[in-house]
């Protein structure tokens, strides 16, 4: 069974930094392209980063220079450095992990809290 764990949510303040992380059971996420979205309350899920098969990485233009996705295989996970968080940063934070149609997989989300 396919399971993808995300953690490291929380209450910040603007300014702060905080550390998502995502683990996988089931599948060997190095193969996927992992992804971090993040939605907030009455709008669309907003991918935020891109990691290509562990190689490659891309991100959202409203997180570029702020946030960092990373892999380790060794721990069969995937992690979002997010640094200087801003009020619109806020919302749930989910992973997915996508080889293909059949092959696609969402963790449950973490909550990020952006206030003063």
């Amino acid at each position: 069974q396919v399971q993808l764990v995300e953690s490291g949510g929380g209450l910040v303040r603007p300014g702060e930094s905080l550390r998502l992380s995502c683990v996988g059971s089931g599948i060997i996420l190095g193969f996927y392209n992992m992804r971090w979205y993040r939605q907030t309350p009455g709008k669309q899920r907003e991918l935020v980063a891109t990691l290509y098969r562990g190689l490659s990485t891309d991100y959202a233009d409203s997180v570029n220079g702020r946030f960092t996705i990373s892999g380790d295989s060794a721990e069969n996970a995937v992690y979002l450095q997010m640094n200087s968080l801003k009020s619109e940063d806020a919302g749930v934070y989910y992973c997915n992990a996508n080889r293909d149609e059949r092959n696609d997989y969402w963790g449950k989300g973490t909550l990020v809290t952006v206030s003063s």
